[in-house]
């Protein structure tokens, strides 16, 4: 049987063998069958025989059509409090403050402004091969608080032009790919996954996750709580990645000024900045101050929309723009699909039932051990998983719940902790986040090389986090 039919094949096996296990004890049918359900959704997600947002619009339109879940925990499940349930992630919040942020991304695009950044920053740090390391990390940081989508950040307009570097050298995938080619390709990656930790608009995922803290935990974290929370890590991290990749994976070019001069030239070729770059520019920056500064003026969703509208009206993007970008809409539906089967795992009493049950197997640990144990293995655990957004869907509500069970437990450390994972993380494998296929494709870091690479810097980011970041959240309160 072909692969493509296997694929298709275990979601639905996977539900089936679920449902027909015996109903565990303290659990009602209609619990276990939406965990089958949810589970079905997690393996289409993980095996991809179909795009993402279907499998995830699939398993909301099943669970509702079974009249599995209602939109107010313990009521009588009718076709109305069904459809309800089924429905409330189009209307999220953070599902719309998602797709603001991809029309950011495309206001990045259309103007040029993200192109443009990335060969000023090349073009000054460029010289050394250090220097050109750290070019990519600041362009790379440079757009992070503006495009969630890493895959569009790192993938979609570092890479295009880190790609152009190594030929000047006659590095090639295929012939001296150590003599720069290799040193760029797996700082870039690292980079992006630093930063798309560093920031909660960094990483898609990240909105989705935070959607799931409330939720479950009940716990909100703001745009500026998360970045401070993650600073003292992010920003060592940040200078130390182009530093580990040199000093573990050197290249074995060190010096050279070609670089900077390619990039001179490069800007030599784009006209003067333009009138639609400096608005583009300008509304960025007002929605940042908004973001950060403006949470008593509007939430972080409205001051999206405002700037979105901005966009419009001052021509940066046009609405038929809007309505033609694709991956827009389709990561809209996915998330709200998503935040929809998260949220019904509480709905149906699942997490009630797992959580006492998951933390009776660590009652009596101290709990800061705990904390530590739950995040080693949420990070671990992400080896199984080809997309954050799937790992956050399956993982982040059962390690919630199951921390939400342990007396005196600091709830808001421990979420801030799993979600300062989530960009991290990406770099244990080839495919543990958008842009790593983007690297790795390039043929630049032969693939035992990059498994090996992801372990070494997945546990010094690990370490660090533990290390530095948790007792900076203790400290923080």
């Amino acid at each position: 049987m072909k692969t493509s039919v296997w694929k298709m094949l275990i979601p639905v096996f996977v539900i089936i063998g679920i449902v027909i296990l015996p109903v565990p004890q303290g659990l009602s049918p209609g619990a276990w069958q939406y965990f089958a359900i949810f589970m079905g959704v997690v393996a289409a997600l993980v095996l991809e025989p179909i795009p993402a947002a279907a499998s995830g619009l699939m398993g909301v339109v099943l669970a509702t059509a079974l009249r599995l879940v209602s939109q107010t925990p313990g009521e009588a499940v009718s076709t109305g409090a069904a459809l309800s349930w089924g429905l409330s992630g189009f209307q999220n919040g953070t599902v719309w403050l998602i797709f603001v942020a991809f029309m950011f991304a495309m206001g990045y695009e259309k103007t040029g402004l993200g192109r443009r950044i990335a060969l000023v920053l090349i073009k000054y740090l460029g010289k050394r091969s250090l220097g050109m390391g750290y070019a990519l990390a600041l362009a790379d940081l440079a757009l992070a608080p503006f495009i969630p989508s890493n895959t569009a950040r790192s993938g979609g307009t570092i890479f295009p032009i880190a790609k152009n570097i190594p030929e000047m050298y006659g590095s090639f995938p295929h012939k001296e790919p150590r003599k720069i080619g290799a040193y760029l390709c797996w700082t870039g990656l690292a980079a992006t996954c630093v930063t798309s930790s560093m920031f909660l608009t960094g990483l898609a995922p990240n909105l989705l996750a935070l959607s799931i803290v409330e939720e479950v935990a009940g716990q909100t974290i703001s745009w500026g709580e998360w970045f401070i929370g993650f600073a003292p890590v992010g920003i060592l991290l940040f200078l130390l990645v182009p530093l580990l990749g040199y000093w573990i994976y050197p290249p074995q070019v060190k010096v050279s000024r070609d670089i900077s001069h390619w990039a001179s030239g490069e800007l030599g070729k784009l006209d003067k900045i333009s009138r639609k770059e400096v608005v583009m520019m300008a509304l960025a920056l007002l929605a940042l101050g908004l973001w950060i500064f403006g949470g008593a003026l509007m939430g972080g969703t409205t001051a999206g929309l405002v700037v979105l509208c901005l966009m419009v009206l001052s021509g940066v993007i046009s609405w038929d723009d809007i309505i033609s970008n694709k991956q827009a809409w389709n990561v809209y539906i996915w998330f709200a699909t998503l935040v929809t089967l998260a949220g019904g795992l509480g709905h149906v009493g699942f997490l009630t039932w797992f959580a006492p049950m998951a933390s009776s197997a660590i009652s009596g640990m101290d709990v800061t051990l705990v904390l530590v144990l739950l995040a080693v293995l949420f990070f671990v655990t992400h080896y199984l998983f080809a997309s954050v957004t799937a790992h956050v869907t399956a993982l982040l509500p059962v390690f919630l719940s199951t921390a939400a069970a342990i007396p005196e437990r600091p709830m808001k450390t421990l979420a801030l902790i799993l979600c300062f994972e989530l960009g991290i993380m990406g770099i244990i494998t080839p495919y543990a986040t958008g842009p790593g296929p983007i690297w790795y494709g390039s043929g630049y870091v032969p693939s035992k090389t990059f498994w090996a690479l992801g372990a070494v810097f997945g546990l010094i980011f690990l370490a660090l986090l533990l290390g530095v970041g948790l007792p900076w959240l203790f400290f923080l309160g």
